[in-house]
Order: structure tokens, then sequence, then C-alpha cells
């Protein structure tokens, strides 16, 4: 039986998650699932049968750095694997990363508009490599924000170029590959060695699109994902399971490419 991982999930501290709940219903015009705690994520899991979910912090200042660490020391369990954030304006990011790293945490999340950076940006270019070298995970929100104005700031172009600079950087595109980018997705970056992560697509594409997209990319490098408490687990694993893919597949997406990701990360 596949362990489920769900890559791609968000939760805050019970203080934090009152507020930030309600404005970010507002900000996207949309209705989350969940309160935002980690007690009602666990729920949801359980509801889902779903082992671990990855939770996806970001840093919206670079002075916020230590208390997202703080919170994910405090939450990570069996269950629960916590991805802090560094925002790529902290002075003090190499550092941070190498914390991260020897705290025994596996990645991080960036999110270009609410860090407000273009992925392409050389700025970013010693950022990336000491993501590279500290050997962690980048999960990076790719495509456009239902919340934000419809700037290109983490293009399927954009995001080969990273690639191509840093073959060795564990980069896990969000949404797909690029949420409501998929024609260039399609063009660009099915069929490359990319992870991508299903988080908030599948209620988006066409079910006969979504099953030929990750079908025709390669194996090993599609993960499950929900973007709760934006999207309901257990339905999103109910979509996934209904694309009719090859049992190798399903297994693949459901966990087994996670835990191979995640095992880079130890080597």
């Amino acid at each position: 039986m596949t362990n489920i991982i769900d890559f791609h999930v968000h939760a805050f501290p019970d203080k934090v998650a009152r507020n930030a709940i309600p404005l970010l219903e507002e900000e996207g015009n949309i209705k989350a699932n969940l309160d935002g705690t980690v007690r009602s994520l666990l729920g949801s899991m359980d509801r889902g049968g779903i082992q671990t979910s990855v939770i996806c912090s970001i840093a919206t200042k670079p002075d916020q750095f230590d208390a997202i660490l703080t919170w994910s020391k405090v939450i990570r369990s069996q269950h629960i694997l916590p991805f802090p954030s560094v925002h790529p304006a902290d002075p003090d990011f190499r550092d941070h990363l190498h914390r991260i790293k020897a705290e025994g945490f596996s990645g991080i999340k960036m999110h270009p508009y609410y860090q407000r950076f273009f992925m392409d940006e050389e700025r970013l270019l010693p950022f990336y490599q000491a993501v590279t070298s500290e050997k962690l995970i980048l999960v990076m929100h790719t495509g456009f924000d239902l919340a934000f104005p419809r700037d290109r700031r983490a293009t399927p172009l954009e995001i080969l170029y990273v690639r191509q600079r840093f073959p060795d950087l564990l980069l896990v595109t969000t949404h797909m590959g690029a949420w409501q980018e998929w024609e260039e997705v399609e063009q660009h970056l099915i069929g490359q060695p990319i992870y991508m992560d299903i988080a908030f697509s599948l209620e988006y594409l066409d079910a006969d699109r979504a099953r030929r997209m990750i079908e025709a990319h390669p194996p090993g490098y599609v993960l499950f994902g929900s973007d709760s408490p934006w999207a309901d687990q257990k339905k999103c694993l109910a979509q996934l399971r209904g694309l009719g893919l090859a049992p190798d597949v399903l297994a693949g997406v459901l966990g087994g490419n996670a835990n191979r990701l995640l095992q880079k990360t130890l080597t």
C-alpha cells in the first residue's frame, strides 16, 4: 500500500490562522476548507488517508525567518513535514539556509508574488546556488496566483532558465508546472526532468488533459499536492484517482516519487 504524501499544504500558528485565513479568503475571493491550523490539517489527513503533509511556509519579510523556523521545529512530526522559508532579500540567506539544513529540514518554499521577485532575476542566482549547495528542496510557486494581478513572475521559460543554470537544484514547480499557464507547460516543460506537483490544478484542468500531461512527463517527477486549506485533500485524491492512470504511475504520484525526492536531500 502506498503511503500518501501531500507535498503542498499550508497551515499557520493558531493565533495567526484566526486572522490570516479570513484575509487570504478575501484577497483570493476563495473559501478555505479548513481553519488553517495544524489540528484541522491532521483531521483532514485522517479523513483522506494521507500519511504525511508538507507544510509550505512563506516568509513575506526577511525578519520572519526565525519565527517560521521556530514554529516549524515545534510542529514537525512523523505526519507533518514543515518546509520553512527564507526571503530572497534576506542579507543572511546563506546562513539561514544552512541553519534550516542543520535543523534537519528537507526544503524551503518561495513565492514570487508574496516575496516580490521574478524567478529568473539575476539577483536570485546566488540564492539558488546556496539552496543547491545545501541539498535542500525548493518548492517554488509557479504560474499565476488568483490573489494577485496576472504579472508573469514564474513562467515555464523562466523555470527552464533556472533548471538549465542549476541542473542539480531540487526544484519543485507547483500547480502542474505553472498555474493557468498550462499551454506553455505542455510546450516547454512536459517531458523535461522537472518536478511538478498537481496542487490546485485538477479542478481547473480537463481530466483528459491532466492525464495526458502526467503520463507524458518523466516517471518519478509528478507529486501529489492539494494546496489545503484552499482545496479539500480527500476530494483532490478522488480527482487524481479518477484520471485512470496506470497503477504504477498513480502509486508514484501518490507518494513514491515524493519519498524518492526526499531521500535525495540525505545523500
